[in-house]
């Protein structure tokens, strides 16, 4: 495991920020500062082959000692940066973005299964959105019975546009979903 390089970070906190916005501070904050934390061990970035962590820094000094072919994970995976240098996020990612997601979704629960089986949303299964949300924005899907965050997508259209759609009407496409922890559990977690 080892530091992100300043593209690879520049990557990271660009895909991040179109989730969170100005919250993206709160994830890398230097908690190590606030000598009255009851945690001072700050959250870090660490990346391993293509994937990249979310761990904290005292466990990520400890990982320097196992060799790299034995050590297969580390705190939270984000995601992944692809051949072609982007960066993808994974489902496993979404407890890191949830809590500070600039734009939300809430959806009924008669909406909940056809999102978990990978489908995209229509507005007939939205309960309600952040306000003035755009058209092409990231928004983490939650369901309206007890605000569990079920997955992340795009906005096809903006929230004012969308309450005019048809009920029929695609308004989010889904990106990632608590389902693939299933429907992937073969490839999800591997290195190669």
């Amino acid at each position: 495991m080892r530091p992100l390089t300043e593209i690879e970070t520049q990557t990271l906190f660009r895909k991040l920020a179109q989730y969170t916005g100005p919250s993206l501070t709160h994830l890398i904050s230097d908690s190590a500062a606030n000598p009255t934390s009851k945690n001072p061990d700050r959250n870090v970035f660490r990346i391993s082959g293509n994937r990249v962590y979310y761990v904290r820094e005292s466990l990520a000094n400890l990982a320097t000692s196992v060799a790299r072919h034995n050590l297969l994970s580390i705190g939270t995976c984000l995601g992944k940066f692809t051949k072609t240098g982007k960066f993808r996020l994974h489902i496993t990612a979404l407890d890191v973005i949830a809590p500070h997601a600039r734009y939300k979704v809430w959806v009924k629960p008669n909406g909940e299964m056809p999102l978990l089986y990978g489908g995209n949303l229509v507005k007939a299964h939205i309960g309600r959105w952040s306000e003035d949300c755009p058209e092409h924005q990231e928004v983490v899907v939650l369901s309206m019975a007890n605000d569990t965050p079920l997955g992340f997508g795009v906005t096809s259209r903006s929230s004012a546009d969308a309450r005019r759609a048809e009920p029929t009407a695609i308004t989010v496409f889904r990106q990632a979903d608590v389902g693939e922890y299933l429907r992937e559990e073969d490839s999800l977690f591997t290195t190669t």
